[in-house]
């Protein structure tokens, strides 16, 4: 007479990272290394990429302080680079992953966007005219180093996370916004979400007015390194405006019922991330002390980036509620 042998349970799948993934997780770390090098360069008080007489040589304290802090920044990027792609990463509370990756995105896809579009503007109206009078900062080369390594950075960490989610969170996006339940988002949410859009009205006119030519509200400093680059970006800043804006107004208020949620899910995550983190960086700049008054940041110019801060982690709010209704019904 045979014996069975006794039922067991079938383990539990693990992912592993695939090549592809590998190979984007080591292409993440690589691409911190140039920042990351000349950051840790500038603080044991080497000058390499910083030209003689530059304004980042003023404030020998701060210029310490402001870099130490962007290293660490930039080494979060290879820590979610190894946690998108390891087992224990599918593990980790959203709440606790979500923001830094968030943070990333708001902060990566303006210079992913921006810096190829203002060498393309350069091909066609040659490089910008350098400011009379004005003081240096950077050597070239170092902008080109940099924005390429976030570039590089954004895209892999941008598809590792796509993968990611894909793995963990695939139901949030299927389907088109006519087919979420009626009323997914509360009274309150869809109430921020249009607080938030009013908000927004300001500080998107006032980029507007900037990309088309006005000085009101620039500082002097300003007005004097206005080229076809600081165009560039103020239109690329108000598109990020209206694309958080619009987008978190179509998930929460459930319109355009023939879109795909997953378009206008990462509409809004990109759109309210660059809005708010930029937002918040230059809310950051406008505090640094300067003794010169020339470059003293205007009233304007400090409500207008304030205004982007709060208006994009109100949208940033809606989405996260959005998307936690979402998981609940899903």
């Amino acid at each position: 007479m045979t014996q069975t042998a006794p039922h067991l349970p079938a383990p539990k799948p693990t992912r592993r990272p695939d090549t592809a993934r590998r190979i984007l997780r080591a292409l993440a770390g690589v691409a911190c290394l140039p920042y990351i090098s000349l950051k840790i360069a500038w603080v044991a008080g080497s000058e390499i990429g910083i030209p003689a007489g530059s304004v980042l040589l003023e404030h020998r304290t701060l210029l310490i302080v402001a870099n130490s802090v962007s290293v660490v920044m930039d080494a979060v990027v290879a820590v979610l680079a190894l946690l998108l792609t390891r087992p224990w990463g599918l593990r980790v509370r959203a709440w606790l992953l979500a923001f830094p990756l968030w943070a990333a995105t708001g902060l990566l896809a303006p210079i992913m966007i921006g810096f190829p579009a203002q060498l393309a503007v350069s091909l066609f109206a040659g490089p910008p005219e350098p400011v009379a009078g004005g003081e240096p900062f950077l050597d070239d080369w170092v902008f080109g180093v940099v924005y390429g390594g976030f570039i590089v950075q954004g895209l892999a960490l941008g598809t590792l996370f796509v993968l990611y989610v894909r793995d963990r969170w695939s139901h949030l996006w299927r389907g088109t916004l006519g087919d979420l339940p009626a009323r997914l988002c509360g009274t309150g949410t869809r109430v921020t979400a249009v607080v938030a859009s009013l908000l927004a009205v300001a500080p998107a006119a006032v980029r507007l007015m900037w990309a088309l030519g006005s000085t009101h509200g620039l500082s002097p400093a300003q007005i004097a390194r206005r080229t076809d680059d600081f165009y560039v970006l103020e239109w690329m800043r108000a598109a990020f405006v209206a694309v958080a804006v619009v987008a978190v107004l179509l998930l929460v208020l459930q319109r355009a019922g023939s879109w795909s949620v997953r378009t206008v899910l990462a509409l809004a995550w990109v759109g309210s991330g660059a809005v708010g983190c930029w937002g918040a960086y230059m809310t950051l700049v406008t505090f640094m002390p300067d003794t010169d008054p020339d470059k003293t940041f205007t009233g304007l110019a400090q409500l207008t980036y304030a205004g982007e801060m709060i208006t994009g982690f109100l949208l940033a709010g809606c989405l996260a509620l959005f998307l936690r209704r979402r998981s609940a019904g899903a």
